[in-house]
C-alpha cells in the first residue's frame, strides 16, 4: 500500500494541501496520484464515520447471514451481485463457514429491515435461508474506537 493510502486510512482527510504537508510532497503531486487511484478503481471514495450514539441517528443497522445456493457457471457471484444492489445493503461479503453470504442492511426501523429481509432478500432464487442480527450498539469501528472506557452514552452526564 502507498503511503498516501496509508495516510488517508489513518486521518480520513483527503485535502491534497494537508497530505501533501504530511507526505513532504506538493499538493499538485498528492493531486495527481490521488486522480491515478481513483482512475485505477483502489481508491472509490470517501465514507465520515460518524459515531451512531452522537450522530442524529434513527435507523437501524442488521446483520444478515444468508446461504445461497451456488450456480454452475458463475457460483456465488452473480446472486452476491444481485443482492448487493438492493439500496438497503450497505455491505455484502462473500464468508467461509454456516453462511454464504455476510450482508449489512441499513433501515429506518426494525420493521423496514424485517420487510425488506422476508419479502425482497430470502424471496430471491438461489436464497436458501437468512437468519438477521439486529446491531443494538456499535463499540468500535473502522478502527476507531466510539466511545471511552466507561462511557456509557445513554446515561447523562452527573453535574456537581
Amino acid at each position: 500500500m502507498s503511503d498516501l493510502l496509508s495516510i488517508i486510512q489513518e486521518t480520513g482527510n483527503p485535502d491534497p494541501v494537508y497530505l501533501g504537508k504530511i507526505l513532504d510532497r506538493s499538493p499538485e503531486d498528492v493531486e495527481k496520484e490521488l486522480t491515478f487511484l481513483k482512475d485505477e478503481g483502489v481508491l472509490m471514495g470517501w465514507v465520515p464515520l460518524i459515531n451512531p450514539s452522537k450522530g442524529e441517528g434513527g435507523e437501524v443497522k442488521s446483520v444478515i447471514e444468508v446461504k445461497i445456493s451456488p450456480e454452475r457457471e458463475g457460483g456465488f457471484n452473480r446472486l452476491a451481485h444481485r443482492i448487493s444492489k438492493f439500496e438497503e445493503v450497505e455491505d455484502c461479503h462473500l464468508m467461509s463457514g454456516a453462511y454464504d453470504l455476510l450482508v449489512i442492511v441499513k433501515g429506518k426501523d426494525l420493521h423496514a429491515v424485517a420487510t425488506f429481509v422476508s419479502e425482497r432478500l430470502a424471496t430471491i432464487d438461489g436464497v436458501l435461508s437468512t437468519a438477521t442480527h439486529f446491531l443494538l450498539r456499535s463499540y468500535k469501528e473502522h478502527g476507531h474506537l466510539l466511545n471511552r472506557e466507561g462511557e456509557n452514552p445513554e446515561k447523562p452526564a452527573v453535574s456537581a
